[in-house]
C-alpha cells in the first residue's frame, strides 16, 4: 500500500508530476516555480483568517488568469487556490458568528417516525457480513497476492471508510452487518442445541468505560498508517482472526451487548458516527429505527473523556494521513522506518488529543464532542471518498479471482479501476463542501451543547467560554484545507499492481525520473 489509503484517497486533490526523482524519496510536484507557489499558498492560508472578506471579494471579481494557481505541477486544479483560502476564511467567520451573534438554547429534538427493517433484509446483512469475514480468512489461508486482495478491500475500503460514511450519513448498517455479533450468536445457538449452558457474564467494569475501544482504535490506525503490507491479505487475515477471537472472549466475559456498546472498536466508532445520521436504532432485535433531524443525535448520549478522546484520535489520524504526505512534512521528517513512523504518529495523535482535552477542560466534554465529530466526518469524506470510489471497484477483480490463485472466473480478473467518469472539478467541490460543511455543523452543535450545559451563565460568559472551541475548530479546518491543496510525496510500492502502474508511468501518463510508484498521482490523472 502507499503508506496508507490517504494517498489513494487524496491523489485527486493533489495530482502532479514527479519531476525531481533522483532518489527513492519520489517527491512530487517540484516543477519550475512549484516550491515558490506552495510556500506562497501556505502564507496565503495564514493570512486567510485576517482577510477573509477581502479574499471573498477578490475571488468574485479577480481576473481568472491571476487566481488560477497551479496546485501541483502541470496538472491544475479546476478551483483556484484562493478558493481553499476563502473556505478557511468562511469557516472562521461561521464559527465566530455562531459564538458571538447567536443566543441559542434548545432541548434536543424528539425522535420522529418509526421504520422497521424487514427480517429478510436484516438476515441478508448478517449473511453478507459473515461471508465477507469468511472470504478474508479463506483468502489469507490459501491465496497469493494482487489486486484481488479482499482483506484490504473489505477492512479498509468498505469498512474503515465506506461503513463509516454510511453510519454517519445514512444509518446504523453495522448493527446487522457486524460479523463478530453474528459469529457469537451462531456459537451460542449451537451450544444451546447441544445442551451447553453458558456462564453468567460478569458486570462490565464502569472504570473501563470506552477505553478498550479507544486503545483498539489507535492500534487499527497504526496498522493502516504505519504497518502497511502491499499485495497480500495474509497479515490482515491474521489480524482479523486474532481480533475476532479477542472480541468473542470479551463478549463471553462481559456479555454480548455490553462489550459491543463499550469495548468493540467498530461498534463503538460506527455507533458514535451514527449520532449524526438521520436514522437511529431503537430496537436492533426487531429492526426498529427512528428518524431524527440530521445531527440531532449529537445532543444525546454521553460525551465522557474516552469518547471525546476517540473523536480526537479519529480526527488526528485523518489529519496525519494528509499532512504526512505533503512536501513540508517530508522535508521535516523524510521517510522514517516503522519505529520512527510509529513515534511520529503517536506524537501527532497525542498533540491533537492534548489540544482537544485542553479545550474540553474549558467548555466541557458535551460541547467539544458534538463540535468535533462533524468535523471528523467532513475530513473523512474529503480525504477518502475517491479512495472508496476507486479502490472499491476492485471487487470486480476479486469475484473473478476469489482466492488470488490466478483464476479468471468471470473474465474480469484484469479489470483496471478508473475514475474517468468522475469530473475532477466535482471532486474538488465535494472536498471543500465536506470540510467547510462539517465545520458548520460542528460549530452549530458545539454552540448548542455549550449553551445547554452552561445553565444560568450570562450570554457574555457563554460566548467567552466558547472561543477556545471555535479557535480549535478553525485551526483544524484550515490545516486540512491547506493539506488538500499541497503536492504529494510518493513512496515506493511493491507487488504486481506496482509493476502495472509503473508501466503506465513509462507509457507517458506521468513524467517519472526515479523508480518510484506514484499510485496516488496516477489515480488523480484522467
Amino acid at each position: 500500500m502507499l503508506r496508507s489509503m490517504g494517498r489513494r484517497a487524496t491523489g485527486i486533490a493533489r495530482p502532479g508530476t514527479i519531476e525531481r526523482g533522483t532518489d527513492a524519496r519520489g517527491t512530487a510536484g517540484r516543477g519550475p516555480g512549484g516550491r515558490g507557489r506552495r510556500r506562497g499558498a501556505a502564507r496565503g492560508l495564514a493570512r486567510g483568517t485576517a482577510v477573509g472578506l477581502a479574499l471573498t471579494a477578490l475571488s468574485a471579481v479577480g481576473p481568472e488568469v491571476v487566481l488560477a494557481h497551479s496546485l501541483s505541477g502541470r496538472y491544475e486544479s479546476p478551483l483556484p487556490l484562493a478558493v481553499y483560502v476563502v473556505g478557511a476564511a468562511i469557516a472562521v467567520a461561521l464559527s465566530f458568528a455562531f459564538v458571538f451573534l447567536r443566543e441559542v438554547r434548545s432541548a434536543p429534538p424528539a425522535l420522529g417516525e418509526a421504520l422497521v427493517i424487514p427480517a429478510a433484509v436484516r438476515d441478508l446483512l448478517r449473511v453478507l457480513g459473515l461471508v465477507g469475514w469468511l472470504w478474508i480468512v479463506a483468502q489469507g489461508i490459501v491465496g497469493g497476492g494482487g489486486a484481488a486482495d479482499v482483506g484490504s478491500l473489505f477492512l479498509w475500503v468498505y469498512g474503515w471508510v465506506g461503513l463509516a460514511m454510511l453510519s454517519a450519513l445514512v444509518g446504523p448498517v453495522w448493527a446487522w452487518l457486524n460479523p463478530f455479533a453474528t459469529l457469537f450468536d451462531a456459537g451460542a445457538y449451537f451450544l444451546r442445541r447441544l445442551g451447553v449452558r453458558g456462564l453468567r457474564p460478569a458486570v462490565y467494569p464502569s472504570r473501563l468505560a470506552e477505553w478498550p475501544a479507544v486503545v483498539g482504535f489507535v492500534v487499527f490506525v497504526w496498522f493502516e498508517l504505519v504497518f502497511t503490507v502491499a499485495g497480500s491479505g495474509r497479515p490482515l487475515a491474521t489480524i482479523l482472526v486474532g481480533y475476532t477471537a479477542f472480541t468473542l472472549l470479551a463478549m463471553v466475559q462481559w456479555g454480548r451487548d455490553a462489550w459491543l456498546a463499550r469495548g468493540e472498536v467498530f461498534s463503538v466508532w460506527f455507533g458514535l458516527l451514527g449520532r449524526l445520521a438521520p436514522w437511529v436504532v431503537e430496537d436492533a432485535a426487531t429492526g426498529r429505527l427512528r428518524r431524527q433531524p440530521f445531527g440531532a443525535g449529537l445532543a444525546r448520549g454521553s460525551w465522557n473523556l474516552p469518547v471525546v478522546v476517540l473523536v480526537a484520535v479519529a480526527t488526528g489520524s485523518i489529519l496525519y494521513d494528509g499532512l504526512s504526505q505533503t512536501e513540508l512534512w517530508f522535508d521535516l521528517f523524510g521517510l522514517p522506518g516503522t519505529l520512527g513512523a510509529t513515534a511520529l504518529l503517536l506524537a501527532f495523535l497525542g498533540l491533537v488529543t492534548a489540544l482537544v482535552l485542553g479545550v474540553a477542560y474549558r467548555v466541557g466534554w458535551a460541547a467539544v464532542g458534538p463540535g468535533l465529530l462533524p468535523i471528523a466526518v467532513g475530513y473523512l469524506v474529503a480525504h477518502y471518498l475517491t479512495y472508496l470510489l476507486l479502490d472499491g471497484q476492485r471487487i470486480v477483480v476479486a469475484v473473478s479471482d476469489p482466492f488470488q490463485l490466478g483464476w479468471d472466473v468471470f473474465g474480469t480478473a484484469f479489470f483496471e479501476p478508473s475514475l474517468d467518469w468522475l469530473p475532477p472539478s466535482l471532486v474538488w467541490t465535494v472536498q471543500l463542501v465536506a470540510v467547510v460543511g462539517g465545520h458548520m455543523v460542528g460549530a452549530w452543535a458545539g454552540h448548542l451543547a455549550a449553551a445547554r450545559i452552561s445553565g444560568a451563565a450570562s450570554a457574555r460568559e457563554l460566548r467567552l467560554r466558547q472561543v477556545p472551541l471555535a479557535v480549535l475548530m478553525v485551526f483544524l479546518t484550515a490545516t486540512t484545507l491547506w493539506s488538500l491543496g499541497q503536492a504529494i510525496v510518493v513512496t515506493p510500492e511493491t507487488g504486481a499492481r506496482a509493476g502495472a502502474e509503473g508501466a503506465m508511468m513509462e507509457a507517458g501518463q506521468v513524467a517519472v525520473e526515479a523508480p518510484t510508484v506514484a499510485r496516488a498521482a496516477l489515480r488523480g490523472l484522467w
